[in-house]
């Protein structure tokens, strides 16, 4: 039988539904709350002043010449004026000076800064993206690669090259999977080393400042301010594109109230669709840009490029953009065919986070600081490397995701975000902007901004790759000594020993293992797998030693080896 007498016509598709209103006028119509009137006259550039330290910081330069010094301000305040004056200093007189960041990122952007600032030979940057001029005077890194080096000056009985160390967001000392390398600095550190701590405002400065004066037996100050030199303010962006304060002096403001009692029932679980493009055209109506986007995922951060159309751009701005981008590529040709070029170029967006390349990351940085984009999508786990010189900040969820399951944000975590909002010296007042959605509690964004500073807490903990390099260059009953030394040993005062026992289980399993030998010494196979610095180093030292790599291509040796490498800037997929 033929196929034509079969055949039938297919039926017409059923008519679409009709969009509902709200959805069709979304974002289109942008206009602010009466209230917010006097506030939006404040948007602009500031005059063009000569720059006059605070009194804060000031202090904090003189004191150092003394003592340690704890510095403990508002995100934006202007920590940084204090790292660079100290860095001159030390510059001057010969010395040699050590400035760890938590991310990547972060050491990227200082890096940048201080090349403009010292020149180019004499900064370095060790990332482990990142390796260069590894023997400049100004060394720009992160902390686990810092306190890596503190490992091998320990091992050979000598002294880690630099006369002053600066802990930039020092207030990681309380972050459960990486406070433990802050606290482990700040323990190993020579006190011939002067120290300058760098922190978000936090509530126990006094306990900290004494427990490294008993450490270090040397004078620790603590600075403190609580101003913060460019306002901020939150906001609520509606559907309509109305944007209105978040809150009131009684609370969430009632237009945000109502809106959520009759929007929870529609929107609770639901997912949604972003049109991040809508929003940017929004805030650019309003006059809130350049701004960046938390979002949860790094698949969000790249999925809401997609939605950003090409933006009308002024001959000079489209040739800033072209000449940066083709100066880059003359050094980094491998990036020409990034797949995010054409929203970077045409759209003036960028995804940015852990993810990415490196030098795609350094590019977008650049363009960052150059104020050439109107926006960028980070997710919230690296709000503390996102340097980025911001209008406005949108937080699209009052959670995050702390490596095991999704919290809510802590004080610190908001801070730390909305903290980028406002750039001294660029604007009169910044922004914070709560999209509703389903993962979004305003109430809760309210509560926090309203919250006390958080205490750092002690998050110590013994693992194989602390011991195998304590092992290095200390004998158990010096490593008990140690220990008596940390965070958690002094707010506990000295009366729990649980490190210590953690620390007996993990050397037992050792020599169960052969990394240890009976006089509790590294052995041969201890020895190497120490130099591994990872997070799982038995897991790759038994592959290596039992075989299992052999006979592995190059190719292939890397995906191996990936799931047990963690990157610390990592963050959830969705």
């Amino acid at each position: 039988m033929s196929r034509k007498k079969f055949y039938r016509k297919p039926k017409a598709p059923p008519p679409q539904k009709k969009r509902g209103h709200r959805q069709r006028i979304l974002y289109k119509k942008p206009k602010i709350d009466p209230g917010l009137s006097p506030l939006f006259k404040k948007i602009g550039t500031p005059d063009d002043t000569p720059f006059i330290p605070d009194p804060f910081q000031t202090e904090a330069v003189d004191l150092l010449q003394e003592c340690d010094v704890l510095v403990t301000a508002p995100t934006g305040a202007g920590k940084t004026w204090i790292a660079s004056e100290a860095i001159h200093i030390c510059h001057a007189q010969g010395l040699r000076t050590w400035y760890a960041s938590p991310l990547k990122a972060l050491s990227n952007s200082i890096h940048q800064q201080f090349v403009r600032q010292f020149g180019a030979d004499q900064c370095g940057i060790l990332t482990g993206d990142r390796k260069e001029n590894a023997d400049a005077p100004i060394m720009i890194g992160t902390t686990e690669i810092l306190r890596n080096h503190l490992y091998d000056a320990m091992h050979r009985g000598g002294n880690i090259q630099t006369d002053l160390v600066i802990l930039d967001e020092a207030h990681y000392l309380s972050d459960p999977e990486r406070g433990v390398v802050w606290e482990e600095v700040l323990i190993y550190l020579p006190p011939r080393i002067r120290l300058l701590l760098l922190s978000a405002t936090i509530s126990n400065e006094a306990e900290v400042a004494a427990w490294l004066k008993s450490i270090r037996k040397t004078p620790t100050r603590v600075v403190r301010s609580q101003d913060r030199p460019v306002p901020l303010k939150s906001l609520f962006l509606f559907p309509s594109g109305l944007v209105a304060p978040l809150s009131s002096k009684k609370g969430l403001h009632p237009k945000v109230k109502r809106f959520l009692k009759s929007d929870d029932k529609k929107r609770r679980g639901r997912p949604e669709r972003v049109d991040y493009g809508r929003i940017i055209g929004c805030l650019k109506k309003l006059n809130l840009l350049p701004a960046i986007f938390f979002l949860k995922s790094r698949a969000d951060c790249d999925r809401a490029l997609k939605s950003c159309p090409p933006v009308r751009k002024s001959h000079d701005i489209r040739r800033r953009v072209e000449m940066e981008i083709q100066s880059f590529l003359g050094k980094y040709p491998h990036l020409k065919g990034h797949r995010q070029m054409r929203p970077l170029k045409e759209s003036l967006v960028a995804a940015h986070h852990g993810g990415q390349l490196p030098y795609w990351k350094v590019l977008v940085e650049r363009m960052m600081d150059q104020g050439l984009l109107e926006a960028i999508f980070s997710t919230s786990t690296v709000a503390a490397g996102v340097n980025f010189p911001a209008r406005t900040v949108v937080l699209f969820q009052s959670d995050r995701f702390n490596g095991h399951e999704f919290v809510d944000l802590r004080a610190t975590d908001l801070h730390q975000m909305i903290g980028r909002a406002g750039r001294r010296g660029k604007d009169r007042i910044g922004f914070a902007l709560i999209k509703p959605g389903p993962y979004q509690d305003p109430q809760t964004i309210h509560n926090l901004e309203q919250a006390p500073a958080d205490p750092l807490l002690s998050q110590i903990r013994i693992n194989f790759s602390m011991t195998l390099n304590l092992l290095l260059s200390h004998t158990p009953k010096e490593v008990d000594m140690l220990l008596e030394r940390s965070f958690a040993a002094f707010q506990e005062r000295g009366s729990d020993r649980n490190l210590w026992r953690s620390f007996k289980r993990h050397l037992y399993f050792l020599k169960e293992t052969s990394f240890v030998n009976d006089s509790d010494r590294l052995s041969f196979d201890g020895m190497w797998a120490a130099n591994l610095r990872l997070d799982q180093p038995l897991v790759i030292a038994e592959a290596i030693r039992t075989g299992a790599f052999e006979g592995i291509t190059p190719e292939t040796l890397p995906a191996g080896l990936a799931p047990f490498v963690w990157d610390r800037d990592q963050d959830v997929h969705l």
